[in-house]
């Protein structure tokens, strides 16, 4: 390839500079969507959920491990920036808890086992089906030797991806967060894909309203938008909310088709078991389209989780 001419390098700088600052003035919120065709996953006291809607495959998923991944953190890579998710297990059985088993190797080739802790916790594990009608969060063990062990509800047959969420404490990444991800296969008669709900602002989960407020633009990465959510019980705000994981909600996002993962981070302070009703997150969506938005908060030691579809421009 030619080397650029300095002048054409001093315009091209010059149209990104602006271009960046344009982007930087449209930032806004939100909307999303209610809950439907099992979308939702059943609420439990600390307990994985995962919904019964089966899928016969996620289009293009299996074996795709890294190749959608260029260098954004959309965490659909088994490897990144010299770390590695390691895992014996590329299927698991359907119809009864599975335990998965994995590692996160170094840049040095030798597993890790110094994670810093990131809202309360080590690491973050999410397995997600193909048609987003699943979802489980769940945080893992750690052996000594760094084999970390999942274990996880009843899986439904299809495909699934397998999220790890972790902050490396020691090495050349250290303090950088870190997504990574497989691909595994659950055996058994799959059903045809459930639609994934059309976009909406609300959604209503174990009799709590979640609805969201405001515009998203998807952007580079880098670049958080505000994001209000509002809970809310029988009409009246609730003022209830219990700390989970922190704070008094926790959300993350997987966009429709992909899985890209994005996980969006809360803003509003803990203050003891009176949560709510408004709730304030930055969002970072790098790809437009749909996604599929899982929102977790606890009221009297139970666990709900509402799921809500969102549209980024």
């Amino acid at each position: 390839m030619r080397t650029l001419r300095p002048a054409l390098l001093a315009a091209t700088a010059a149209t990104c500079a602006l271009l960046l600052g344009l982007t930087a003035c449209g930032g806004g919120s939100s909307p999303t969507a209610g809950q439907a065709h099992g979308h939702a996953p059943a609420s439990s006291p600390e307990s994985p959920t995962s919904p019964t809607a089966s899928t016969p495959s996620m289009n293009g998923m299996d074996g795709m491990d890294g190749m959608d991944a260029p260098a954004s953190a959309n965490g659909l890579s088994a490897d990144r920036d010299g770390y590695r998710l390691v895992s014996p297990d590329a299927r698991l059985p359907s119809g009864a808890p599975a335990t998965y088993r994995f590692s996160v190797t170094a840049p040095d080739g030798r597993p890790l086992t110094a994670f810093a802790l990131d809202q309360t916790q080590r690491m973050h594990f999410y397995a997600v089906r193909s048609d987003l009608t699943g979802f489980q969060h769940v945080h893992p063990g750690m052996a000594k030797d760094g084999t970390w062990t999942a274990r996880l509800a009843a899986l439904t047959p299809g495909a699934w991806r397998f999220f790890a969420s972790f902050t490396p404490d020691a090495g050349p990444g250290k303090g950088t967060d870190v997504v990574l991800s497989r691909t595994v296969t659950v055996p058994g008669t799959a059903s045809s894909p459930v639609p994934l709900p059309a976009p909406k602002t609300s959604a209503t989960v174990d009799g709590y309203t979640v609805t969201v407020k405001g515009d998203i633009m998807a952007g580079m990465s880098g670049m958080a938008h505000p994001l209000a959510v509002t809970v809310t019980r029988n009409g009246r705000p609730v003022t209830d909310l219990q700390p989970y994981l922190g704070t008094y909600a926790h959300l993350t996002a997987f966009h429709a088709g992909d899985l890209a993962f994005a996980h969006l981070h809360p803003t509003t302070a803990v203050n003891g078991d009176h949560g709510g009703p408004e709730l304030a997150f930055h969002a970072e969506l790098p790809t437009a389209g749909d996604w599929r938005l899982f929102l977790q908060f606890r009221t009297q030691g139970t666990l709900h989780t509402a799921a809500l579809t969102l549209r980024a421009g």
